[in-house]
């Protein structure tokens, strides 16, 4: 295990479990978990395969338990897995939290779907709490449009006066954001980023400044990046060291990991952009010479 960044930004590298098993009880304000879905995606090198689905849920069972334990007494815990094992996640935290709400992410996709059957264009989101009387919910800081007021301009005639519907309203439970594409400029090299309008949302409903929000398998970060920015402190963990480093430039704490200077990389389409600018163009397309003199 080793800690990088400050007290209020821990990025620590290391195994989720081992990591969670030291931190205090009742110390984090929020959780947000998305651990492998056991699907088969490539993390690093690293397939998230179980063998068995019964040890991947074993698995899983154990890290719930301590999210739960470190878990304040108002706290606010929201976990993703794929659909096929959200109901499991499901009936199990159900028994030990209140779950408040279950969110789809809905989203569309350009790539080549399922021809034979209904093809996924969706992710799963419990969003759970220790107790459903006392909890953080911001409602004001995420209100969205409400079309049958804001565009519509219908009127609610039951009531005396009658009066135009509300232009704004809290979201309900079916959340539409644009998976991470590759040209976004928020995009990182990893197979399962999540978008930071997706976490942005949770952090402002579930947690307030100076909370402390943890995200126990940190991927590209996204979570920590954007506590940060809300002025929340963030606990990140991660297993792999390419995307520890992702972190460590994203949040900002150090140029240098190990002697090597923290960059981000260069997608293809920016390759090209460079060697355009790089290669001065001398002629068009048809041979005339565009550089006269004066």
């Amino acid at each position: 295990m080793e800690i990088y960044g400050t007290p209020e930004h821990k990025i620590i590298h290391g195994d989720a479990i081992k990591i969670l098993s030291s931190i205090p009880d009742e110390s984090i304000d929020l959780i947000f978990a998305d651990p492998p879905y056991n699907i088969g995606k490539n993390f690093n090198g690293h397939k998230d395969k179980w063998d068995l689905d019964e040890d991947y849920l074993k698995w899983c069972y154990e890290w719930l338990d301590l999210c739960i334990k470190k878990l304040s007494p108002h706290g606010s815990f929201y976990v993703m897995t794929s659909t096929q094992f959200i109901p499991f996640f499901d009936i199990y935290l159900r028994k030990k939290l209140e779950i408040l709400s279950r969110i789809i992410w809905s989203y569309d996709s350009s790539g080549v779907q399922a021809k034979n059957y209904y093809g996924s264009m969706y992710e799963p989101i419990l969003f759970c709490v220790k107790d459903k009387e006392n909890y953080t919910f911001n409602s004001q800081d995420i209100l969205v449009e409400a079309k049958t007021g804001a565009k519509r301009k219908l009127v609610d005639y039951r009531k005396n006066p009658p009066q135009v519907y509300n232009t704004s309203k809290v979201p309900g439970n079916v959340w539409d954001f644009s998976r991470v594409r590759y040209r976004m400029e928020e995009y990182e090299n990893h197979p399962t980023q999540k978008p930071i309008a997706l976490l942005d949302r949770i952090i402002k409903a579930s947690s307030n400044k100076g909370d402390t929000v943890l995200d126990p398998f940190s991927g590209t970060f996204t979570t920590c990046f954007v506590a940060k920015e809300l002025g929340r402190n963030s606990i990140g963990i991660e297993l792999q060291e390419p995307y520890v480093k992702i972190g460590l430039r994203r949040l900002k704490l150090t140029k240098e990991f190990k002697g090597e200077k923290l960059q981000k990389e260069i997608r293809s389409f920016e390759t090209e952009k460079l060697a355009t600018v790089g290669n001065l163009t001398l002629f068009e397309p048809h041979g005339k010479y565009i550089h006269r003199k004066h």
